[in-house]
């Protein structure tokens, strides 16, 4: 029997279908098609590719509950040709719906906040949602508003879309976006069926058209360690790099890290 869809299993087949639709024909072996040119693949030919019936992957794609295994899945990746994180994101949301995820604790450990705030740099720690649950005094300067912001906006993918400061202070607004974007739905991967995290998409994309349209893209892309560039209206230029690290003891909360260059 096929159960119905669940918000994970609507995650999975909604990128799927994104990445079907931007496939390389040429890179698979397969003559342009009319219409479509050289991206896109039909279902059938996915399916065929993968070794699978092409029932199967159209039920997969529509977001159905039906098993999955990694070896399948794998052979569905490479037609697609995903990348590494895209293959570990889909593997989660196909996994059970049963399976645990550890709860972030709702306020940050007074241990951890010693922590950031003996760093004489920017610092701040968010919870899995992303939800900014602490900062040092080095990110309040940086960062004037954090400290007066209503609980429910004390969040960073929140402030990223819709904080006129904080666009202005990112000269790549709409890159720097992007790859935040690509990495919150890497980050979650089995959480964005909970609660908090359907909440916090339906309110951006309540909020924001940008959101709207970077959400459908379903970029995927693991985090990692780079420049950042701020233009701050006092200080001026400000250029860090950015580290993120996840406690061992609160591996559901993450210290985010500006490091002076």
């Amino acid at each position: 029997m096929i159960r119905p869809r669940t918000p994970r299993r609507e995650q999975l087949g909604e990128f799927l279908a994104t990445r079907r639709r931007a496939a390389s024909r040429s890179a698979l072996g397969l003559p342009s098609a009319p219409r479509r040119g050289d991206l896109g693949l039909s279902r059938e030919e996915v399916a065929a590719l993968a070794g699978v019936s092409a029932s199967w992957f159209t039920w997969l794609e529509q977001g159905r509950d039906i098993g999955v295994s990694r070896q399948v899945l794998g052979a569905v990746a490479r037609v697609l040709q995903l990348s590494a994180a895209e293959m570990d994101y889909v593997v989660h949301l196909a996994g059970p719906d049963d399976e645990t995820v550890a709860e972030e604790p709702e306020r940050l450990p007074s241990h951890l906040q010693r922590l950031v705030d003996a760093l004489d740099f920017p610092a701040f720690v968010v919870a899995s949602d992303w939800a900014i649950v602490g900062w040092n005094a080095p990110y309040a300067g940086l960062y004037e508003p954090i400290a007066t912001l209503a609980p429910a906006d004390r969040n960073l993918l929140w402030l990223v879309y819709t904080d006129p400061q904080l666009r202005r202070m990112l000269p790549d607004w709409d890159q720097e976006s992007r790859r935040f974007l690509a990495e919150f739905r890497a980050e979650s991967g089995v959480r964005l069926g909970s609660h908090r995290h359907r909440a916090l998409v339906a309110r951006l994309q309540e909020a924001s058209d940008d959101f709207r349209i970077h959400w459908a893209e379903h970029a995927v892309e693991r985090f990692s360690s780079r420049r950042r560039v701020f233009e701050h209206p006092v200080q001026g230029r400000r250029v860090f790099e950015h580290h993120s690290l996840v406690p061992s003891d609160a591996p559901g909360l993450s210290i985010v890290l500006y490091v002076p260059v």
